[in-house]
């Protein structure tokens, strides 16, 4: 994929690719509720319309952040799972909402509630996606 950036700055150029506010819904649905049909993604309390999910979808998959197969029981539907650069985006997806929970809380006060106990909340999200994707393994 050929994309052009605006700077050589790192967080510029991450947002150039990603930064845009469906990308990240996207993957936090993923992640953290384990969304993985177009289907389900539609769903979202955000309201993303159909063509932007599919056209962030079709970035995502070839920026190698999901990938899309079908399963062997059914062909006509896809599935979208988080490659390990996907899973990676974990931390960066939890500190935005530590970030939300501290300061954005109070302009909008009917947010989920946050547990902020949980000093392993990465490496928990992240084993709980990587054990969710495995019993899709070997099934496409």
């Amino acid at each position: 994929m050929m994309k052009k950036f605006r700077s050589s700055c790192l967080i510029a150029s991450a947002l150039d690719l990603i930064g845009d506010k469906w990308s990240l819904l996207i993957v936090r649905d993923m992640l953290l509720h384990q969304k993985k049909t177009f289907k389900e993604m539609v769903a979202s309390e955000e309201g993303v319309a159909t063509n932007l999910l599919s056209a962030r979808l079709k970035l995502l998959e070839s920026l190698e952040v999901i990938t899309k197969r079908k399963l062997a029981e059914n062909k006509k539907e896809n599935i979208y799972l988080l490659t390990e650069k996907g899973l990676d985006l974990a931390p960066l997806i939890l500190e935005i909402v530590v970030w939300s929970d501290k300061y954005v809380r109070n302009y909008n006060h009917n947010m989920n509630p946050f547990d902020k106990s949980d000093a392993s909340m990465v490496s928990t999200v992240q084993t709980s996606y990587r054990e969710f994707a495995r019993q899709f393994e070997g099934k496409t």
